[in-house]
């Protein structure tokens, strides 16, 4: 596989460490461990919790960020940290997946201000469900603000989704995933997000959230320059997890374990055209995260 830079825009944690933290050497460690698989860049993922500690978790990440800048971390064999992702706390309770739905808040300007009120410069996407009422002109203030909307744990029909899209989200986070099921006569955001040929989509690669038909079905459906694949992975992705998933004790998925070059190395092998999935690791993402304000 040939080596490019490589970002994962989408990633709580990895090898016992994660975003929920109060610990900004955790942070570091996540960057670490990355860097270690050869991930250029990364976007550490806040899960939704109460605004104050989504704020001490993002405090976290930003003096991660300034450690990095440092001459003695400079030369380090480390993943450069370049902002954060919020999934959500704005997401519909019903598709809540892993994530705790008593968490989730009402869309709100006053709720978005107050969440990244002094962290703006370096917010760059927030998850919100495009679906719950007020939504779609919070969707527009996080545009007009300069960070990526993008949609998921999500209800919405296609419509809702489409309306979302034309209220500026940019994204559609882990098609498919946490969001409601594609149905004939009702092809919801994942349908919305396969036809649509503007709107980005991350793609979860590893061998437990998308079946492979799937992958190929957004793959041969889907405008490959929009599709990004993440690894969505979490503190107990290890080595050890490659063979059964990350997993709570009734089975049901927690996260990714698998780093996107472990993930796009598996797809490689399972025979996608490589020039395509590495395009989904590094130029991809790369526009994405400069469409916001046009610059794309």
């Amino acid at each position: 596989m040939v080596m490019q830079k490589i970002i994962d825009i989408h990633t709580h944690g990895i090898g016992g460490y994660d975003t929920r933290t109060t610990v900004e050497d955790h942070i570091l460690k996540i960057a670490e461990i990355n860097g270690s698989y050869g991930i250029s860049e990364i976007i550490p993922t806040i899960y939704p919790a109460t605004i104050k500690v989504m704020r001490e978790n993002m405090m976290m990440v930003k003096k991660a960020m300034e450690l990095q800048k440092t001459e003695d971390r400079s030369q380090k064999a480390e993943s450069r940290i370049i902002g954060v992702h919020l999934e959500g706390p704005f997401l519909n309770p019903s598709k809540c997946g892993a994530l705790n739905a008593i968490t989730f808040i009402d869309p709100t300007e006053d709720n978005l201000k107050e969440l990244i009120e002094g962290f703006e410069d370096m917010v760059k996407i927030i998850t919100i469900a495009p679906e719950i009422n007020g939504a779609t002109k919070l969707i527009k203030k996080i545009t007009d603000t300069g960070i990526i909307a993008s949609m998921g744990h999500s209800e919405a029909t296609y419509a809702e989704a489409e309306a979302g899209f034309h209220a500026g989200a940019k994204g559609i986070t882990h098609i498919f995933n946490a969001m409601r099921g594609f149905h004939h006569r009702e092809l919801g955001i994942a349908g919305f997000g396969l036809l649509n040929q503007d709107i980005y989509i991350e793609v979860i690669a590893d061998p437990y959230h998308l079946h492979q038909k799937t992958l190929e079905l957004i793959f041969k459906t889907k405008n490959p320059d929009r599709i990004i694949i993440v690894s969505d992975s979490v503190k107990e992705a290890t080595p050890f997890t490659k063979s059964l998933g990350v997993t709570d004790a009734h089975g049901k998925l927690l996260g990714g374990c698998m780093t996107t070059a472990e993930s796009s190395k598996r797809l490689i092998e399972i025979g996608f055209d490589e020039n395509i999935i590495m395009k989904c690791i590094s130029g991809n993402p790369e526009r994405y995260l400069n469409i916001v304000m046009g610059d794309e």
